[in-house]
């Protein structure tokens, strides 16, 4: 076993535990809603088909996607909006499988019940509860599967899980890792399928021992979800006007001599941010402070994050703040830029702008070096002429982003065929030809591995792209957090960043974020 698996598995414990919570969590409020509700609506006719079909209607809409509109709907990150999404996730197969099994038992067997008197209450406990157990406990089985493998989604929004695996493992290309995580997810939902069919079991004359049994191994599980030991930030809170946002000098002054004692430090989910955050991890525990790490956060929940004092401290780029958070189109001179982001993050959010690292990572546009040559292409100018003719690879989100917008029309940018990428498989579209080009990062060690061309921008259309610190309005207020981070300071030369992130990214020789970090820093100081 490397030592690189070894510390991912040092990490199961953590992250199985925070998923175990979220996923019994999520499934037992599934089941509570659920079983009255169905219970109710089995009884009227009229009632039974709207309230299925918008339970219905809801299981439609992408995991990812409810996960993510649960995050303004509760205005708070990780746990609340997790185990939402996740309790209308499981409710479709209990309820219709609740009705089912109610409606489904036999008239002549009710008939007989009220012929001997029962009253509603009592058929509904004696007769139909009993007699539908098995199809609700395996709607019930259909649930709990479901939640398992949906809590995987829950990283970006700022839940731990087994997710943080699979997403952490995608983006810096270590399989293992990846394997790792959907097999732990795997065998949790076989293991609470197992203990649900246990109890399923346990409905034949004779065998109810088996439900208590069930009933005790989802009792532990839960427990061992609870004592698990946390890494990171297992879920986020919403925070009062005191810690979120701008605050008054007063509440700074009162705060300015208080030293925090752990620093959380985030990251967003793909190479760079992953060594960074390592790198800034490195000089903060050198300083004295106790490190979370809170990885593989959305670019919003990062950012939300640091405003409310979830997190401490994490990299940005001013063009993301530029573009998302002023909704600036225009593109002034860089330094401009970093002054109106870093005065309007003070004035609005309480964050400091503590420095920029010293290299920029921008969206550009590039291409493998010898398909460049054969169209002629060297700048978007020569792009836009041949744009409709060609096939472009992109990230997720580019073509959503303001900057697309800016820059299509800047150079009339029009493209035959746009297709979406995880960055990871990005890069190797391109360099199979199965795409013409692509949306690249500046300061990607891939486009050295792959040998591909960016192309120029020469009327400036994309904003500048500086990584920079940023500190939350708590950690601005801690000046030793600010010394003690002062050497990454415009620190980082673009050619060093690409070095350091192509340790991680490539095939051959793979280093570990943690390692990049170390090879990184023994180059700074």
């Amino acid at each position: 076993m490397s030592e690189a698996f070894a510390q991912q598995l040092a990490l199961l414990p953590a992250y199985l535990g925070a998923h175990l919570t979220i996923s019994l969590v999520g499934l037992v409020a599934g089941v509570l809603l659920s079983l009255p509700l169905a219970v109710f609506i089995a009884k009227y006719d009229r009632l039974r088909w709207p309230v299925l079909a918008v339970v219905g209607a809801i299981q439609t809409i992408p995991s990812l996607a409810l996960l993510a509109l649960m995050v303004p709907l509760l205005n708070s990150f990780g746990f609340a909006p997790t185990v939402a999404a996740l309790t209308l996730y499981s409710m479709l197969p209990v309820l219709r499988n609740t009705v089912t099994g109610i409606t489904g038992v036999d008239a002549g067997v009710v008939e007989a019940a009220r012929g001997m008197g029962m009253t509603e209450r009592q058929l509904l406990w004696r007769i139909e509860l009993p007699l539908a157990a098995p199809v609700i406990l395996a709607g019930i089985r259909t649930a709990a599967v479901w939640v398992v493998g949906i809590a995987t989604l829950s990283t970006p929004i700022g839940q731990t899980s087994l997710g943080n695996y699979i997403f952490a493992g995608l983006q810096t290309r270590r399989w293992d890792v990846v394997l790792l995580g959907c097999a732990a997810a795997t065998a949790l939902a076989l293991l609470v399928d197992g203990i649900i069919a246990l109890a399923e079991r346990g409905m034949q004359p004779g065998r109810r021992a088996l439900v208590g049994a069930a009933a005790v191994c989802l009792i532990l599980l839960g427990l061992l979800g609870a004592i698990a030991p946390r890494s990171g930030v297992d879920w986020f809170v919403p925070a009062d006007d005191t810690t979120a946002g701008a605050k008054s000098v007063a509440k700074r002054d009162e705060e300015s001599t208080v030293r925090l004692e752990v620093v959380r430090v985030g990251a967003k989910s793909f190479t760079e941010q992953y060594i960074l955050a390592a790198l800034v991890a490195d000089e903060l525990s050198a300083s004295g402070y106790r490190i979370e790490s809170v990885d593989s956060l959305g670019s919003t929940v990062a950012f939300e994050a640091l405003r409310r004092d979830e997190i401490q401290v994490y990299v940005d780029y001013t063009g993301t703040i530029w573009a998302n958070h002023l909704r600036r189109q225009d593109t002034p001179e860089p330094w401009q830029v970093t002054s109106l982001v870093a005065s309007h993050l003070a004035e609005n959010d309480g964050i400091r702008l503590l420095c920029s690292l010293g290299f920029e990572n921008a969206y550009t546009f590039a291409m493998r070096r010898e398909r460049a040559a054969a169209f002629g292409i060297r700048s978007l100018v020569d792009l836009a002429r041949l744009a409709p003719q060609l096939v472009v690879g992109s990230d997720y989100e580019f073509f959503s982003r303001p900057e697309w917008t800016k820059v299509s029309a800047t150079y009339g940018l029009r493209f035959g065929e746009v297709r979406t990428f995880d960055s990871t498989f990005m890069y190797e579209a391109v360099a199979r030809n199965e795409v013409d080009l692509i949306t690249a990062f500046s300061s990607d060690g891939r486009l050295d591995s792959f040998d591909l061309v960016v192309l120029d921008d020469p009327l400036a259309a994309f904003p500048p792209y500086h990584a920079v610190i940023l500190l939350s309005p708590r950690a601005a207020a801690d000046a030793n957090i600010a010394r003690s981070l002062t050497s990454l300071c415009e620190s980082i030369p673009v050619a060093l960043m690409r070095g350091a992130n192509a340790l991680v990214d490539r095939d051959t020789d793979k280093r570990t974020p943690q390692q990049a970090a170390v090879w990184l820093r023994e180059r700074l100081h």
